[in-house]
C-alpha cells in the first residue's frame, strides 16, 4: 500500500480527482485511491469489525460501493476522506449487526470501554482545517500575521503590542482587525 502524499491539500486534490474519474467509470482510478486510502479505511472497518478477514471482506465492499457511488460524491458536502471513512465505518457496522457479534456489556462497564482516540474522519477534518488556517495565517502581511500571532499565542494586549511595536494603539488595533476580518474571509472560503 502507497502512503497519500505529505500534502494535504494535494492527497485531497488526488482524491477529487480519483472521485471524480471513478464517477466517469475509470478503472485505473479505483486502482489509484484504493492505493491513497486503503491504509486508513482498513483500520476503521478493523477496529469495527475486529477480525481482519472481516475488515478485508468489508473493505472489498466498501470500494465496490464507491465503484457505485462515485458519481455522487458532491464535493461541497464533505471532504473526499470525510465521504470514503463514513462509507467504511457505514459497512463495517452492517457487517457487525448482520452476524450480531457486537458484544454487551452491562452500562456500568461503558466508561472503562469507551475509546479516547479521535474518529478518524474528525482527526482528518481538524487536520486540514489546521493547515487551512495556517496557510491564511500566510497569507497576512507581516505586521498583521505578526500582531495576531503575538496576541493570540504570547497573550499580549493592544496596548503592549502597540509599545512593543513603536506604533499607535489605534494602528495596532486596526491592524489586528483588519487581520483577523481577512482570516475569516480567507478560512469561510474552504
Amino acid at each position: 500500500m502507497q502512503s497519500s502524499p505529505s500534502d494535504p491539500v494535494e492527497a485531497r486534490v488526488r482524491l477529487f480527482d480519483a472521485l471524480d474519474r471513478i464517477g466517469a467509470g475509470d478503472r485505473d482510478a479505483l486502482s489509484d485511491l484504493y492505493r491513497m486510502t486503503s491504509a486508513k479505511l482498513f483500520g476503521i472497518c478493523l477496529r469495527i469489525c475486529g477480525e481482519r478477514s472481516a475488515a478485508e471482506d468489508v473493505l472489498h465492499d466498501v470500494y465496490a460501493t464507491v465503484w457505485t457511488r462515485a458519481g455522487g460524491f458532491e464535493p461541497g458536502t464533505a471532504s473526499p476522506m470525510a465521504w470514503l471513512a463514513t462509507i467504511a465505518r457505514n459497512r463495517a457496522i452492517d457487517w457487525v449487526r448482520a452476524r450480531r457479534k457486537r458484544p454487551t456489556r452491562p452500562i456500568e462497564d461503558a466508561a472503562a470501554i469507551a475509546d479516547g482516540a479521535p474518529d478518524p474522519s474528525v482527526a482528518l477534518e481538524r487536520s486540514e482545517a489546521a493547515q487551512r488556517l495556517h496557510e491564511c495565517l500566510e497569507g497576512l502581511d507581516d505586521r498583521q500575521r505578526d500582531a495576531i500571532r503575538t496576541a493570540f499565542f504570547d497573550g499580549m494586549t493592544y496596548a503592549e503590542l502597540a509599545d512593543a511595536r513603536g506604533v499607535p494603539l489605534g494602528t495596532m488595533k486596526s491592524w489586528v482587525r483588519r487581520g483577523l476580518s481577512q482570516l475569516r474571509g480567507c478560512v469561510g472560503d474552504d
